[in-house]
């Protein structure tokens, strides 16, 4: 019996400061057959951050060379720095039946789904419950400053704007309610028909070989 999968992008969208690398962390460790997309950036490294780990990091003058060849499935430029989506590593490893999570800005899922295609891509938008709420977490993370983050707040009014064209919406308003919320998105995407083609034929193979009930 053939039971050959295909993979499929699991593609993770939010404000800054919702909480979503937090839950894209639980799940990437509950589920090995998930990977996780690494992207190509111009911003400097944080701290605890390894270059082909968390990002591949890199200078605006060779991301515009690889942009230029046609290098990124999608690419944007967010906050001042450019991000970038390797095509054929993501086609590769979907190709393998491994499911690739990404964690990018709402310009870049659009790209995503127009370059690589509607039917290989489940599309989360996560939300916080509410302004004062994202504003604390940006405030209490204590890494930008106040300019930075009314950016940021900006950025997430227009964020949400595009969230009706999303799959799934989650509000992180409960941490462990949430994951909870995106585990269950995740299983449902991986057990559609469209990552199993040829599973029923496969199973129905050979039945012809059996006389149905009553025949002679």
């Amino acid at each position: 019996m053939k039971k050959d999968r295909t993979g499929m992008m699991l593609v993770l969208c939010a404000p800054s400061g919702t909480g979503k690398t937090t839950l894209a962390r639980k799940l990437l460790k509950e589920f090995p057959r998930l990977t996780y997309s690494v992207s190509y950036t111009t911003r400097e490294p944080r701290d605890g951050e390894t270059d082909g780990h968390d990002y591949f990091f890199t200078t605006p003058e060779r991301f515009t060379h690889l942009r230029d060849q046609g290098f990124f499935a999608e690419w944007a430029q967010v906050h001042g720095n450019q991000y970038g989506t390797p095509l054929k590593a993501t086609l590769d490893l979907l190709s393998q039946g491994h499911d690739v999570m990404f964690d990018i800005d709402v310009h870049g899922a659009l790209q995503l789904k127009g370059s690589l295609g509607v039917d290989k891509g489940f599309f989360v938008f996560m939300m916080p419950p509410s302004y004062d709420v994202l504003e604390h977490r940006l405030r209490h993370r204590g890494t930008e400053d106040s300019f930075t983050i009314k950016r940021r707040m900006t950025s997430a009014m227009r964020e949400m704007q595009q969230a009706h064209w999303f799959n799934a919406w989650i509000v992180n308003d409960n941490l462990d309610q949430a994951y909870d919320e995106l585990r269950s998105a995740y299983l449902a995407m991986s057990l559609a028909p469209a990552r199993w083609p040829g599973l029923v034929e496969s199973i129905l193979e050979g039945w012809h070989l059996h006389p149905e009930p009553g025949a002679t």
